[in-house]
């Protein structure tokens, strides 16, 4: 019997040798911990397709973002939900002086000032319709009015502290009003990340029922400004266009979908490349292991490392904070 020269299996043979020559790592620097938040000074509502994941009054909200601080995340990403009696069709209550985002990103600033505060500039929170921006009279999102509002929405947010505004909206050439808005307004320090590549992907609607938009939307879309999930070349001409437009860091989301486009923006631009787990990943995770909690454990621990091969910077997960548990028990054991 004529036996194999090359023996792959040597490399794989202890846990130290597998160490030795792992090609990708993950750390809590590379971890983002998208939170819910809800105007009430003290709140831990359930989510019902999230588990694990509550909609946080302001003191949760502090204490989440302590907790963060200590295991070593990075950056935190907000999303508010709004009473229904808030809402209107055109989302004033984005722009108004009362909206308790600002609050709360005020609050979370005075506590720390290493944990940076992502916010997302998009107006379906806001909205009666549950749509990212101002309807036209033919019932579609009008881009370029929806644009003004956004770079509004923006500055406000800087204004309140936010260190990094996050249009989600997918509107074409939001990132270059955005940016000149905030220059104008001296915040040239405040970053923008941008959802350069956004799926009209069926993977939201545990999102959309933590931020209240599900009943408004009802059984409507987003197909005419969230992209196909067919389509890669389109992505591609997405991120060149937001980085033109002064996007600091591009988004990918879905993420665990979506990791060929992770890979290819990756190897064609020069930029921070962040994606997101989103809910419906997170959910799917969360139901396959509810028996067994190390099941969990490992196949996000899996799921993390997949992120990183792609080529991802960053990765935004609701699991963010259990992520970096694994990782400190992990550095306990070796």
């Amino acid at each position: 019997m004529k036996f194999p020269e090359t023996r792959m299996r040597r490399n794989r043979k202890n846990e130290s040798i597998r160490n030795l020559v792992q090609e990708n790592h993950i750390s809590a620097n590379d971890l983002i911990l998208p939170v819910f938040v809800v105007d009430k000074n003290s709140a831990k509502e359930e989510i019902k397709s999230m588990p694990d994941v509550f909609r946080l009054g302001l003191k949760e909200l502090k204490d989440k973002v302590r907790e963060a601080e200590d295991l070593g995340i990075n950056a935190i990403a907000i999303f508010p939900k709004v009473d229904e009696n808030l809402k209107d069709d055109k989302g004033s209550y984005a722009l108004s002086k009362e909206n308790y985002l600002f609050r709360y990103i005020n609050k979370i600033k005075l506590i720390s000032q290493k944990v940076q505060v992502i916010v997302d500039v998009a107006l379906d929170p806001y909205t009666s319709h549950g749509h990212d921006g101002i309807l036209n009279k033919k019932g579609d999102v009008d881009n370029d009015a929806t644009c003004e509002v956004l770079a509004e929405q923006a500055v406000l947010l800087a204004k309140a502290g936010a260190d990094i505004v996050a249009p989600s909206d997918m509107m074409d050439g939001r990132v270059g009003i955005i940016r000149k808005s905030l220059d104008k307004n001296n915040f040239t320090e405040v970053s923008i990340l941008s959802y350069a590549v956004k799926y009209a992907s069926n993977l939201y609607a545990p999102f959309r029922e933590a931020v209240g938009s599900a009943k408004n939307l009802g059984k409507a879309d987003k197909k005419t400004y969230q992209m196909n999930p067919a389509n890669i070349r389109e992505a591609i001409m997405e991120a060149e266009l937001d980085i033109n437009e002064g996007a600091d860091f591009l988004m990918v989301k879905p993420g665990m979908f979506y990791l060929d486009v992770i890979k290819e923006l990756k190897s064609k631009f020069n930029k921070p490349v962040f994606a997101y787990q989103v809910s419906g990943e997170y959910a799917m995770l969360k139901k396959y292991s509810e028996e067994d909690i190390n099941l969990f454990k490992n196949i996000l621990y899996e799921s993390m490392q997949c992120f990183k091969r792609a080529g991802a910077d960053a990765i935004l997960t609701y699991a963010a904070c259990e992520m970096a548990r694994i990782l400190k028990d992990n550095d306990k054991n070796l």
